[in-house]
């Protein structure tokens, strides 16, 4: 036998595992429409530059369907991904739209303060800009916007009317008001006719621009959307938009013309470093869309431009417009240079992301392109270009002219913050977004899933040791093998939809695998009578927790908490639960005493009432609370009852309180529904002879 003792042993070699089916982060790029590997320019940083509103106006859900979407990809990158993103958007102040809105709002308001003016002389003002309105419709070729002023023309006409009648009984104040409020449209657009040229204080069009500037970060915040890094306001960029656009012109590729400057399309795109319309090649040439780019008071001759497809870079103002010195004479920037230039200042040669609007492919988002990489001489200003999708309500275009305009706080009337952002996190961020009641119904479904797994979770923690005790760590039985099996190909299952262009549809999919994995092992528990594991428990709820914080729609934040906070963060939750809970039992046995008064006089009208008000606090107004309050079995409504088993159940009739569909989202088939339904009427059963108990009791 060899003697070993002395022989001198090394390490064998080490083989690393092989993995290839790791999945990395691929995002969809406008740039090649396709999905492609992220990969940042400079390690973990990632330049991020958004488009951001033009503030003339109210924002809407087209706006919401844009910012709410880049918020979340905005999380999943910083929160779940880890990466160090530096975030910027700008705010366009200075656009032909601001500016006709902010004359003619200052124009109407200055004649409606003039009140001694004579009937007649109203009377005539008010049917000239009538007769004008009229014979712009004439011309007007978008059908929305005809149909818009069709009704605003027959709104102000039948005002006309009212007037003249009001006028032979001795017209008063509120009539007048009430004839230009009507008139609105009309006037002001005929007043701006008249009277723009004279309007030229900057303040009037910076005070517009403020006070929507003010009302966008009032919904943002609602929304639960976290504020940029940085905004950037054209206002505050004319000096630096002078500088680029002389760059631009010393490159070769921008020209003066009458006071103008434009970027020559055809010499760019002749380059052979260059190319125009990377977005849209196909849209290169579409005089219409060129033409909305530009703007309603832009309108340059044909013979002011080498090209049809050139753009301006710098407009000479006309009376009644903005001004700002340049060595090309008064003007004021083009819209597509603003972007370029507030970019570039923050975010240099080359940025990771940009992020917009569909709508803002072509030309804003082309033009963009063309004008920094002629700046900088270079092929790739964006590397990744990131467009949400559109937002249709009810399945139509969402237009004025069809009278389905939505605000973001019309929605936030309607629905919460967390109801909207869950509906659009069951949608990918770049196909069209439907907003219907069906969607949003769609929506409190999943939300309602979450909330019951939470608040099951909750009231098995409360009392439960914690991982500061040894009771809380015990030996796992094949039900706690199987049911963290199953939690791990949950989170491997989330992680891939997170990686394949921020997939959050089929993300939330893999997270109501793992609620409803939970959900059948602590049926199974409860019906062996034992104990589940609580420590297993938490780790999921926590997972979930973390997964649908990082989507923005739990605990949600909009600034981050800055501090070390003070004293034991976790002795403070647990003197919050402590404190509370007396409160709440004594809220629960207020509640019961009502119901059973309540069901004493059962048929009338007030006792349906004070059911209701009892079952809304248990279904509604406690649980948007965090609080969870339980009726005994019987004692609950059947409908209310089958609602609840979200874990057998993922679609429901709201009517009948009926399942439509299981947990894995197929439909019932009849012999399913028939049993179903056997067990509700079981459980009404239960429920009248609780009734007549109660009622019995109280008599």
């Amino acid at each position: 036998m060899a003697d070993t003792k002395n022989v001198k042993r090394s390490q064998p070699s080490w083989k690393s595992p092989e993995n290839p089916l790791i999945p990395q982060l691929r995002l969809y790029n406008s740039l090649t429409r396709s999905k492609e590997l992220f990969v940042p320019q400079d390690g973990n940083r990632v330049l991020w530059y958004s488009c951001g509103p033009t503030v003339y106006d109210a924002s809407h859900m087209g706006h919401a369907r844009s910012y709410i979407s880049f918020d979340i990809l905005r999380r999943v990158l910083t929160d779940y991904f880890g990466y160090n993103v530096f975030y910027v958007m700008n705010i366009t102040d200075i656009d032909d739209k601001i500016i006709k809105r902010a004359r003619q709002d200052h124009l109407f308001e200055s004649y409606r303060g003039k009140g001694d003016r004579p009937v007649e002389t109203l009377l005539s003002d008010v049917k000239s800009a009538i007769d004008r309105y009229k014979a712009k419709l004439g011309k007007e070729d978008d059908p929305d916007k005809r149909v818009m002023c069709t009704r605003l023309l027959e709104q102000a006409q039948q005002a006309v009317d009212k007037f003249q009648e009001a006028v032979s009984v001795g017209c008063g104040q509120s009539e007048t008001q009430a004839l230009l409020d009507a008139a609105k449209d009309p006037v002001s657009d005929w007043l701006d006719s008249q009277m723009g040229a004279t309007v030229s204080d900057h303040s009037i069009f910076g005070k517009l621009a403020r006070h929507f500037e003010e009302e966008f970060y009032k919904d943002m915040a609602a929304l639960y959307v976290r504020p940029p890094d940085v905004v950037t306001r054209v206002s505050e960029y004319v000096p630096e938009i002078v500088d680029y656009v002389t760059k631009i012109i010393e490159r070769g590729f921008g020209y003066v013309s009458n006071g103008s400057v434009y970027f020559d399309t055809a010499r760019f795109d002749a380059d052979p470093d260059h190319f125009y319309a990377k977005l849209v090649p196909e849209a290169y040439g579409d005089q219409k869309a060129l033409k909305e780019g530009e703007g309603a008071l832009t309108v340059a001759s044909d013979d002011e431009k080498r090209n049809a497809n050139d753009f301006a870079l710098w407009k000479a103002s006309k009376p009644g417009e903005p001004a700002w010195d340049s060595p090309w004479g008064p003007g004021r920037p083009g819209w597509h240079i603003e972007c370029s230039v507030m970019a570039s200042s923050l975010l240099g040669a080359s940025l990771d992301i940009h992020t917009g609007g569909y709508d803002l492919k072509f030309p804003h988002h082309d033009n963009e392109l063309a004008q920094a990489e002629a700046y900088y001489g270079n092929d790739h200003w964006v590397r990744y270009f990131l467009h949400s999708g559109h937002l249709t309500i009810a399945g139509c275009k969402m237009s004025k002219s069809l009278k389905n305009f939505v605000s973001i706080r019309d929605a936030l009337s309607r629905h919460s913050a967390r109801r909207l952002r869950m509906a659009f996190l069951l949608h990918s961020w770049k196909d069209t977004l439907d907003y219907s009641e069906n969607t949003m119904d769609m929506a409190s479904q999943w939300e309602k899933v979450f909330s019951e797994f939470f608040l099951n979770i909750k009231d098995l923690l409360r009392g439960a040791p914690g991982a500061d005790s040894a009771s809380a760590f015990v030996k796992w039985s094949e039900e706690e093998v199987c049911l963290n099996t199953k939690f791990l190909a949950a989170k491997a299952d989330v992680h891939a939809a997170l990686c394949d262009n921020i997939d959050t549809r089929t993300a939330l999919e893999g997270l109501r695998t793992a609620v409803t994995a939970c959900n059948v092992y602590l049926r199974s528990k409860q019906e062996q009578k034992k104990s589940p594991d609580v420590t297993l428990l938490r780790n999921v709820a926590g997972y979930v927790t973390h997964i649908l914080e990082v989507f923005g729609v739990a605990n949600e934040t909009v600034t981050p908490v800055i501090g070390l906070g003070t004293g034991d963060s976790k002795a403070a939750n647990i003197a919050h639960e402590e404190a509370l809970q007396p409160y709440l039992e004594a809220l629960a046995m207020f509640r019961q005493n009502v119901r059973g008064i309540a069901m004493s006089f059962s048929g009338s009208r007030e006792s349906t009432e004070l059911m209701e008000l009892c079952d809304s606090l248990r279904d509604s107004v406690l649980p948007e609370l965090g609080v969870r309050l339980e009726d005994r079995e019987a004692s609950c409504k059947p409908k209310g009852n089958v609602l609840s088993e979200t874990d057998k159940y993922s679609q429901f009739d709201l009517e009948t309180g009926l399942p439509t569909h299981d947990a894995e989202g197929k439909e019932l088939s009849k012999g399913q529904l028939k049993k179903v339904k056997k067990l509700q009427e079981a459980q009404e059963k239960k429920y009248e002879k609780y009734l007549a108990e109660v009622k019995g009791c109280v008599g």
